[in-house]
């Protein structure tokens, strides 16, 4: 009998730790099918998905090394921190650390229950998330014990947990671009952008969804696509509204609270677009202002990574964290000047430039208003009609050569495509899975011819014409021209412009729009104050629905 007890308390013993080493939640594959078939009806062409899941991405593997953490993070725990985080700034969330109130490992621990509460639910996943980094909760561990010894604890960066767009190199996670050409491009040196935010102690929590190839690769396709990732989706409308892209779930992340901030990269839209779509802040600064080294490219000429956050000020915040001067990116050049200066210096005394024919918009209209209202003196302006003769093939050209370069010198050596022409071949062998979209644009760069000396001529061309199009911001000693969400894009692109885009209204859908700051060369600080004012005058923006 005694036997009979001991085997049955070891059975039971057995299978509580059983029990315990299985995770809470489970990924599981659902059926689609009448989603899609619901999808085809949607009027945007561009949104009538072939696919909502990954066909290769298990977020069982990517949960599996916090599944034991997570299993001792309660929802009680979970529900009790989120006023401290949720839609918090990072000076908010770096004092509720030094109160004692929060510390850095349960600030990453309250994202990743987050992430996998919403992304494991069919009803709510946005399939933002590609991978996460292995090491983050232990990192998280070593900031807190840093934090007591006063190591870089006064940076306001230092700590926060940030999601990176997977076309940026990082060491000890994959860099994909969202194509399954690149899924083994494992083994890479941080970019240049990674290595400042870790110097200044940044968390980097995982890596966000993106449209593939940063969405110069199929025609027409759905934005916020890829092989790897899935379609990411609208947090304020899943397969209702865009995401924007191609800096898709760098945005809906954002958005969703996932992390503090995430990383995404521009060549002509990519960080407004999937900003405004989301509504949070998207900074898209001077080209070279910030690294593009390791950094899978579209146009050496235009390429940019940015900052996309929850506010603007961290924005600033995030910025200085990624700021240096980088010796292998030839148009990097360090700010003269970090002091951006004052966030409440506000409208008064400035004088801003609004395109006469947006203000047929009544949310545009109403915002620059109260703009108005607040003390700036506005300008109208209309442009002159110029078009960018060319743009695409300066897109083609530069890939067609800065692609091969990055897969030389940044990725991992065995990544076995080399070029464009290869990547196309390598989807061909199995189109459904790896192009079901098809790969209008690269087999456009492949088949395009221009010499590099046209390219030269297209450049100086589209350069002149851009900064035509902006022509006021001198000729009326502007301080900036606003826009809505990308809507001029290409042209602040090519006239190597900043802009920030803030969120600034809701359409009666319930979609968001957002009113961009377009600048001169250099003049991020004056955009950022100038944003801050807008934000503190309007404070328009809050959480999607369903994801309080």
């Amino acid at each position: 009998m005694k036997n009979l007890l001991l085997f049955l308390l070891t059975i039971v013993l057995l299978s509580c730790n059983s029990e315990s080493n299985q995770p809470d939640v489970v990924f599981n594959k659902y059926d689609e099918t009448a989603a899609l078939e619901a999808q085809q009806n949607h009027e945007n062409p561009r949104m009538k998905f072939k696919l909502f899941q990954s066909k290769v991405l298990d977020m069982n593997e990517v949960f599996k090394p916090f599944n034991a953490a997570l299993s001792a993070f309660s929802e009680e725990e979970y529900q009790s921190l989120k006023p401290l985080i949720i839609e918090q700034n990072i000076p908010t969330i770096q004092g509720h650390v030094k109160e004692g109130k929060l510390s850095y490992e349960k600030l990453t621990l309250f994202y990743l229950y987050r992430i996998r509460k919403f992304e494991s639910d069919s009803t709510k996943s946005l399939n933002a998330i590609i991978t996460l980094n292995p090491n983050v909760l232990e990192e998280a561990k070593q900031r807190d014990k840093d934090r007591k010894w006063g190591i870089l604890s006064d940076v306001e960066i230092y700590g926060m947990p940030i999601l990176l767009k997977d076309n940026i190199n990082t060491e000890g996670m994959p860099t994909s671009a969202g194509a399954l050409a690149l899924q083994n491009n494992k083994n890479t040196e941080d970019a240049f952008i990674v290595k400042k935010l870790k110097e200044n102690g940044a968390l980097i929590l995982g890596k966000a969804n993106l449209s593939e190839w940063a969405y110069y690769f199929c025609s027409g396709c759905p934005l916020g696509y890829s092989a790897i990732g899935g379609q990411s989706l609208n947090p304020y409308g899943r397969a209702k509204f865009e995401t924007g892209g191609s800096s898709a779930s760098s945005g809906t992340a954002v958005a969703a609270n996932y992390a503090v901030a995430a990383v995404g990269t521009e060549t002509a839209g990519s960080i407004t677009s999937p900003s405004s779509q989301n509504s949070v802040v998207g900074l898209k600064p001077t080209t070279g202002l910030l690294s593009r080294t390791g950094i899978v490219p579209i146009s050496g000429t235009l390429d940019t990574p940015g900052p996309m956050t929850k506010s603007v000020t961290d924005s600033w915040i995030f910025l200085n964290a990624m700021l240096g001067e980088d010796n292998k990116d030839p148009k990097s050049f360090e700010m003269p000047d970090k002091d951006f200066g004052d966030m409440e210096d506000g409208f008064k005394g400035k004088k801003i430039g609004v395109l006469t024919y947006l203000l047929q918009d009544s949310i545009y209209n109403s915002n620059v208003n109260k703009i108005k209202e607040a003390g700036a003196t506005i300008v109208e302006v209309n442009p002159p009609r110029v078009g960018l003769p060319g743009f695409l093939t300066l897109l083609n050209i530069d890939m067609k050569y800065d692609l091969p370069h990055y897969l030389k010198s940044d990725a991992d050596k065995n990544v076995t495509v080399t070029s464009v022409k290869d990547v196309i071949d390598f989807n061909v062998k199995d189109s459904i899975l790896r192009a079901p979209y098809g790969q209008q644009l690269f087999e456009g760069i492949v088949k395009d011819t221009t010499s590099k000396k046209q390219l030269e001529s297209i450049k100086v061309t589209l350069k002149e014409n851009g900064r035509s199009y902006f022509n006021a911001l001198k000729e009326e000693n502007l301080d900036a021209i606003l826009s809505i969400n990308n809507y001029h894009s290409a042209y602040s692109a090519v006239a190597e412009y900043p802009n920030l885009t803030v969120p600034m209204g809701y359409k009666e859908s319930g979609e968001p729009v957002s009113l961009t700051f377009v600048g001169l060369p250099k003049t991020e600080g004056k955009l950022l104050i100038l944003g801050y004012a807008f934000e503190q005058l309007t404070k328009v923006r809050k959480l999607p629905e369903n994801y309080q």
